[in-house]
């Protein structure tokens, strides 16, 4: 896979895969963060910051949906690259420009930030437009910074008191087997290890299915960022991780009640203008040409997100802006 060696970028230089043949996802390099506090090093103060994206990535896909519920599109500016990624990266283009630099790829941002940076070229990014500098590429870091450091726009608060150690909890207990577990069926190298990754992810799949059948969302009957966690990998599974990557054991619109969770969540205010499903399946198969060597796009399934859910039937304390009644900012 391709990265950047000593501020070099390299395309022969990163193993997706250990010995075992299983998927080895490797650690994000930029870990500051933002605080609200005026003496901090980095401190959250309206405008200065911008996060760099890609639609078709969950990671970044929860750093979207973060800012968007909490209001923070006026103070925190987006920006996207392309869908599609080759040999060169993620790329912007005439259609998804770099607003703040016109470079031509995502790299020369890490390198701007690092000029000897030896890592992944990774999304999201938060970049601060005062010191030049990447301030964080870890999107869970990231949603809770945006969550916390900063007083947005709407009622909305995905880490709320009474609830926090839950959260972190399902957090840490959905990432290895169902957020990451995806990519660990779908880029192993061997039979083994990607029998054993897909036993995990629908046995996790499964325990959620009965969970969610009794309460409304992950923590109970709020919604936080463990949900947004969740949905970010739900709602690519039949397009994507289903058939490209192999996990088809059973598709989410064959669950009963992970596909009306999915339906919600996608309806609720805010979330919709996150999702664009063009670039999720143009990325995956056209990008993935290890996996996908004739790079042909699937032209299905024919499923639909806006139709009926049955989730009232469960007790919910959804906010204000989630609850439809109060604005949540646009892009």
């Amino acid at each position: 896979m391709n990265m950047l060696v000593d501020g070099e970028w390299r395309t022969d230089a990163y193993q997706t895969t250990n010995d075992d043949g299983e998927f080895d996802r490797q650690e994000t390099s930029f870990r500051d963060r933002i605080q609200d506090d005026p003496d901090a090093e980095f401190p959250a103060e309206s405008g200065r910051y911008h996060v760099y994206i890609s639609r078709a990535c969950p990671w970044a896909h929860r750093v979207a949906m973060t800012r968007q519920l909490t209001g923070l599109t006026d103070d925190i500016s987006l920006s996207l690259v392309d869908a599609e990624r080759y040999e060169g990266g993620w790329r912007f283009s005439g259609t998804n420009p770099d607003p703040l630099y016109d470079e031509n790829y995502l790299r020369e941002l890490y390198t701007r930030a690092d000029p000897g940076f030896t890592g992944r070229v990774t999304v999201p990014v938060l970049w601060d437009t005062e010191t030049e500098t990447i301030v964080n590429n870890e999107s869970r870091e990231i949603m809770r910074m945006l969550n916390t450091a900063f007083d947005g726009d709407t009622d909305v608060d995905l880490w709320p008191e009474g609830y926090r150690d839950e959260v972190d909890e399902i957090l840490d207990s959905i990432y290895e087997p169902i957020n990451n577990g995806v990519y660990r069926t779908g880029f192993a190298d061997a039979q083994d290890a990607h029998e054993r990754a897909a036993e995990e992810l629908f046995e996790a799949l499964d325990h959620w299915e009965s969970v969610l059948d009794d309460q409304r969302f992950l923590a109970g009957d709020v919604f936080t960022e463990a949900d947004i966690a969740m949905f970010a990998t739900l709602v690519r599974f039949d397009h994507v991780y289903h058939t490209h990557f192999k996990c088809n054991r059973r598709a989410i619109h064959e669950y009963d009640t992970l596909w009306n969770y999915t339906k919600e969540v996608y309806q609720l205010p805010g979330v919709a203008e996150t999702v664009n499903m063009d670039h999720i399946t143009r990325h995956y198969y056209k990008t993935h040409g290890d996996v996908n060597p004739k790079r042909l796009v699937p032209v299905g399934p024919d499923i639909d997100f806006t139709e009926p859910h049955d989730r009232d039937r469960l007790p919910a304390d959804l906010p204000a802006a989630l609850r439809g009644e109060a604005p949540v900012a646009d892009d």
